[in-house]
């Protein structure tokens, strides 16, 4: 943040070190003091595509918030992006091929993360151990074990780390919330959420061929198996392969079955079972499946996720949404709005009925400001890494269930499957070449 405070941290450490105090002081050294909301937070972006370039553009409408650098593995997005962050801010970043280097720079406070999933894990781990602040896009990782790694590195650099799962901060979708945990619609039995999206009705297979110019290919693989090139796994469509993500369980399950976890303040299944497959377009060059079902049961109610791709007339005649079925009424939330269906008994309502309510639109912008404010005062976000985690551990055991097709018994306490040893071999990182799985 700002220099002066910066020269402080620097000579409070020194003055431990001449002391003998450098392992007592490192937890202080580590967690930025308090500091008024007018402070300068500088932020670097990793991985300058999609989702990566829009949090970074919504941070910047923040007063006192200035990117300081850009990282990318592909030299063609780097410089698009830097023209046009100069073009906007008037100042040139400097720009990184390597998120190493970038997480050496001093000047910088925090770094977003919009790298494929595959990549999520070390560098959130890394840049906590650099001391740096944390926005990394959800799933929080692409494997269960990755995702308590990371919670773990974030507790003990005590690094503010939020997770881009903004319906968090939606006024809309808490007022939901507020709603359903009132005990207004009775007791609640099952909630459903869901993602039927029109797109992805055309992904033809496509032969290997050469790197791109200007693409570091072994990077952007990092600890992914070694493959040839193809280009329906890399920009963008990379997230309907496992080596990189869990497809549209990890993309749009992260968002909805989170609310659902939120709405009901659980944060583990006791058993998964779930039936899909390439049911839609069985030719599509895709590995994951375009449909599918998973039923998470608690003990007291069920969640379902159910996913269609390539079409878009879901429950509710909604693309995506979350609905919590009470005894009383039904509560259905989606990005526009939310609204009450009452349960009815002799033509009479059981519970009032009322207009839908709708978002402003601006949630996003939100969870960023949420994020920037946290960085000041280091408060807990909106959305941290222990909420990540929770929801992706739900991504991850439906994808896992589908994969073995068993019921998979999860363990809390112990933070396993039960009795399975294929389904835990599919919880774990298994990194190639030369990378290692992260330790905090």
């Amino acid at each position: 943040m700002t220099t002066s405070r910066r020269k402080f941290l620097q000579k409070s450490s020194q003055i431990a070190t001449s002391v003998g105090l450098t392992t007592a002081l490192t937890d202080l050294v580590a967690a930025p003091l308090k500091t008024a909301p007018t402070d300068e937070v500088v932020v670097a972006l990793i991985g300058c595509n999609s989702m990566g370039w829009s949090d970074l553009n919504s941070m910047l409408k923040q007063p006192g918030v200035r990117c300081a650098a850009l990282c990318d593995v592909d030299s063609n997005v780097l410089n698009k992006r830097a023209a046009e962050l100069e073009k906007s801010s008037g100042k040139k970043p400097v720009l990184y091929s390597d998120f190493r280097k970038l997480l050496e720079n001093k000047d910088i406070d925090a770094v977003i993360i919009g790298t494929p999933d595959h990549w999520h894990c070390l560098q959130t781990v890394y840049a906590c151990q650099a001391g740096k602040d944390v926005y990394v896009e959800k799933p929080l990782a692409n494997s269960i074990e990755e995702c308590n790694l990371m919670v773990d590195a974030a507790r003990k650099h005590n690094r503010i780390v939020q997770v881009g799962q903004w319906q968090r901060s939606g006024l809309h979708w808490n007022a939901a919330l507020d709603f359903v945990r009132s005990g207004k619609i009775g007791r609640i039995r099952s909630v459903k959420t869901w993602a039927y999206m029109p797109y992805g009705k055309s992904f033809p297979v496509m032969p290997d061929g050469p790197v791109p110019a200007g693409v570091d290919y072994d990077f952007w693989l990092g600890p992914a198996p070694k493959r040839p090139f193809n280009p329906n796994r890399f920009h963008r469509s990379f997230r309907y392969f496992w080596d990189y993500a869990g497809g549209l369980m990890t993309d749009w399950g992260a968002h909805m079955i989170d609310i659902g976890l939120a709405g009901m303040n659980v944060s583990s299944p006791k058993t998964v079972v779930a039936l899909g497959g390439k049911y839609g377009f069985p030719d599509h060059a895709s590995e994951t499946p375009d449909t599918m079902q998973v039923i998470y049961d608690y003990g007291n109610f069920t969640l379902l996720w159910e996913q269609s791709l390539g079409t878009g007339r879901g429950p509710f005649d909604r693309e995506h949404g979350v609905a919590f079925v009470g005894n009383l009424g039904t509560v259905v939330i989606d990005r526009s709005k939310w609204e009450l269906f009452p349960e009815t008994d002799a033509g009479n309502y059981l519970v009032p009925a009322m207009p839908p309510k709708f978002g402003n639109g601006k949630d996003l912008d939100n969870h960023t400001q949420n994020f920037v404010t946290c960085v000041r005062t280091r408060q807990k976000p909106n959305c941290p890494v222990e909420v990540g985690r929770d929801v992706a551990l739900h991504a991850h055991l439906g994808n896992i269930a589908y994969r073995t097709g068993e019921k998979l018994v999860w363990d809390a306490e112990k933070k396993q499957i039960v009795g399975n040893e294929k389904a835990n071999l599919l919880a774990q990182a298994h990194y190639h070449g030369n990378w290692v799985v992260p330790r905090s």
